[in-house]
């Protein structure tokens, strides 16, 4: 990114409402999520994430790197298809980046998704988790470095409702069987040992990923409601005695696909 990340953030907004919509909600789709937007419907507008300043094209598997524009119960919703990552090289402003642009850009609703590991036996591959709150164990933070200049507020916000109450309970409304975790987040890109999954549980996490939180902290910085859904693709080094690899999220996301398309076209217009 050249630039400040405020500064560049704005003009990635400008040139996404030269293509797109005002988007309404905006919604991160992660790893294993992707397949889901085609329940979502045809696109408006689709063009590659590269093409707006700041953005890079992401580099982790099954991240198509591509912002598109769909309409849900008549509202009007950003989709984007992908995200970066620390463990990608990228710093904590390239990382929210996408979120800052769709927030700058209109967005005031945003959905993170996420796959994740489980740390828990009766949450199993393949379930939807809607995320209560989360732990950071990244160190890093988004708003890290110079003040965020007028008219964004301190880097001292308030995250007690980060993940909004209001927002998980229309999410139980599409989804009533849908219960909720703890979200620990972790630079990776090594999974965790089963020591670090044993400690995890033991301060009352139960979830496990790569990305999501810093992305919540920028969206909420700039006054965003926040919803994030994991979908657990596998059990946790130590919950499982199987290896742990990619391949297997991305494999579990494409066998829930229709079923988390159908989650999310039925939770966006109720947002």
């Amino acid at each position: 990114m050249v630039g400040p990340p405020f500064a560049v953030a704005e003009k990635a907004a400008t040139y996404l409402l030269r293509a797109l919509p005002k988007p309404e909600v905006a919604v991160v789709l992660g790893s294993g999520w992707r397949a889901a937007a085609e329940e979502l419907g045809p696109a408006e507008v689709t063009m590659p994430m590269a093409y707006l300043p700041g953005f890079v094209a992401p580099t982790a598997g099954g991240h198509a790197g591509v912002v598109c524009s769909v309409r849900a119960g008549g509202r009007s919703v950003l989709l984007l298809e992908g995200r970066s990552h620390l463990y990608e090289g990228r710093t904590p402003s390239e990382v929210v980046h996408a979120v800052r642009t769709a927030v700058m850009a209109g967005a005031r609703t945003v959905v993170l998704t996420n796959a994740a590991g489980s740390l828990r036996t009766d949450f199993q591959p393949g379930q939807v988790v809607v995320v209560r709150d989360h732990i950071n164990l990244t160190g890093a933070s988004p708003l890290s470095g110079e003040e965020p200049p007028a008219p964004y507020g301190s880097r001292f916000v308030d995250l007690t409702d980060l993940y909004c109450a209001r927002l998980r309970e229309v999410a139980r409304r599409a989804g009533p069987d849908l219960p909720e975790g703890i979200y620990a987040a972790l630079p990776g890109p090594h999974y965790e040992t089963p020591a670090e999954v044993a400690m995890l549980r033991a301060v009352g996490a139960d979830l496990v990923g790569m990305s999501t939180a810093l992305e919540a902290i920028a969206a909420r910085h700039l006054g965003a409601e926040v919803l994030a859904l994991s979908l657990v693709t596998n059990l946790a080094a130590g919950v499982s005695l199987e290896p742990l690899d990619h391949a297997e999220v991305l494999a579990a996301g494409d066998r829930a696909a229709a079923r988390l398309g159908r989650l999310l076209a039925e939770l966006l217009p109720l947002l």
